[in-house]
């Protein structure tokens, strides 16, 4: 029971207080760039969760077992990347093959995936924080993808909505979009403690 409480306190951690997007604001490209629809919005909110948790737990082993204990920490960024953007063929090779309507969806996104820095900064944090053992490590990998899901559900939710809505000429596109970011921050920063 105790480590199931862990696990689901990680991970809401990293989704509602410590969300990578609200306050790190990591992952913004991807977040406001395919936000537009939901359907859109969720295929790669599911795409950069199973890469952050893949890249996140692999890293770790890999940092732990074998770069820290033959004294290569230098060559961490290299093996980050390399591992990254294997996971990243591997989804990309995934939804071209099951789902081709998705994969045309995505465009140049899918790829782009690999660059994503919400990606690389679970990949940093999860050194940066100490984290010392592989649990915690899956479980922040994890939260911090379902996180990034969660803010580009919401944004897109809520662009569909704007559509309908009666936006000023001045606001209508980038603007609101960037404000209705922006009010999502102040919120999440809420569950923080941030605003009192």
């Amino acid at each position: 029971m105790d480590k199931f409480y862990v696990i689901l306190v990680g991970i809401m951690s990293m989704v509602l207080i410590n969300n990578f997007v609200f306050t790190k604001f990591l992952g913004i490209c991807p977040y406001l760039g395919v936000s537009g629809r939901i359907d859109t919005a969720f295929g790669m909110g599911m795409a950069v969760t199973f890469v952050a948790t893949l890249s996140g737990t692999l890293t770790w082993l890999v940092d732990h077992y074998i770069l820290m204990p033959n004294h290569l920490e230098i060559t961490r960024y290299i093996c980050y990347i390399l591992i990254i953007a294997g996971a990243v063929q591997l989804v990309e090779m995934y939804v071209r093959r099951f789902f081709p309507a998705l994969y045309d969806t995505f465009g140049v996104f899918l790829p782009l995936i690999a660059t994503n820095c919400v990606i690389l900064g679970v990949c940093l944090f999860i050194n940066i924080w100490g984290i010392d053992n592989l649990l915690e490590a899956v479980v922040l990998s994890a939260g911090a993808g379902l996180g990034f899901a969660l803010a580009i559900c919401i944004m897109a939710g809520i662009r569909e909505d704007l559509v309908l809505a009666d936006v000023p000429e001045a606001f209508q596109g980038a603007p609101i979009t960037l404000i209705t970011a922006g009010i999502l921050t102040l919120a999440f920063m809420g569950f923080a403690g941030m605003i009192k």
